[in-house]
């Protein structure tokens, strides 16, 4: 195996100019939990045609390929990724405000999309400030918060199909999308999206996104972790059925529930994916016991045997 990529390694770096391809790469210090996962081979692609390029190539070799933006959703097994992940570089970081109209890079990151559009005085995107994610990720599981989501603000969307090559412009209503789900398949990756939105008061905004960041200061925890771990179940909160269980602060070897919100994980600096992923499978066991509820991960899980 080990020639197989280093055979992939030197391909993609001949395509590309450079050298892009990284072997047996710590891909787990570029997601937000910060874990010792490693993957077999990374790449940073910088537009749409490298991404192409270095698609082609998996598909020929017949190897797996994963696409990420910034890592703020994603667990990576600690016995790695047997395969090539693909990272949305800065060419993918993009905005164009024309009046209501936003066109904007598929890693460009939320927080950033929420500030410019608000100072623009523009509406509608503000509950985003707080979500640590990129545009992509955002429409591909319809990110939300503070009563909004993705569906709100979305027109169109471009994505690549890995498998063909093909760009595809999608719209809004073909996105489907439902809570913290689309119709954007594993093989499609969003590369750029419109954003419409609504005339505003730049001040008001402003203020929103203030009250908003303050109000995640105050009610959900900082350091290493990726969000909220499980969907929330119909008409309830997963944080408030976890916090029931007596469940806050339990620790699994480096992996802990927030004292500060049940609904988040806490990893120690190079933390293990396995005690993250096995503190998740006993909260849901917690809560399934009590209450008859099995709560779903939220958390897109890569090189475990349920991904």
């Amino acid at each position: 195996m080990g020639q197989l990529w280093d055979r992939l390694a030197s391909e993609i770096n001949l395509l590309l100019g450079r050298k892009a391809a990284v072997a047996n790469f710590d891909i787990g210090q570029m997601t937000t939990y910060r874990t010792i996962a490693k993957c077999t081979l990374f790449v940073q692609v910088e537009n749409q045609e490298e991404l192409l390029t270095v698609s082609s190539v998996s598909q020929k070799a017949g190897v797996k390929i994963v696409v990420i933006g910034n890592g703020s959703n994603l667990l990576i097994s600690d016995s790695g990724f047997n395969g090539l992940v693909v990272k949305l570089g800065n060419g993918f970081e993009s905005m164009e405000i024309n009046e209501n109209s936003v066109e904007v890079g598929a890693a460009t990151k939320l927080p950033v999309v929420a500030r410019q559009t608000s100072s623009a005085a523009l509406s509608g995107f503000e509950w985003a400030v707080g979500v640590p994610g990129t545009i992509g990720g955002a429409i591909k599981m319809n990110a939300g918060g503070h009563g909004s989501d993705m569906n709100d603000s979305i027109q169109s969307v471009e994505v690549i199909d890995l498998e063909n090559g093909q760009k595809l412009r999608i719209g809004r209503k073909q996105l489907q999308f439902g809570y913290r789900t689309s119709s954007i398949t594993s093989n499609q990756i969003v590369v750029q999206a419109v954003l419409e939105l609504t005339d505003g008061i730049k001040s008001e905004s402003e203020e929103m996104i203030k009250d908003i960041v303050r109000w995640r200061l105050e009610n959900q925890p900082g350091g290493q972790n990726a969000g909220s771990v499980f969907t929330n179940p119909e008409n309830q909160t997963a944080g408030n059925l976890i916090e029931k269980t007596g469940s806050k602060g339990h620790r699994i070897g480096t992996a802990q529930i927030s004292e500060k919100h049940a609904n988040f994980i806490q990893v120690d600096p190079n933390g293990k994916a396995s005690d993250v992923f096995a503190l998740m499978e006993e909260t849901r066991r917690r809560v399934f016991s009590e209450f008859g509820i099995m709560l779903q991960i939220e958390t897109k899980l890569v090189g475990f045997d349920n991904d």
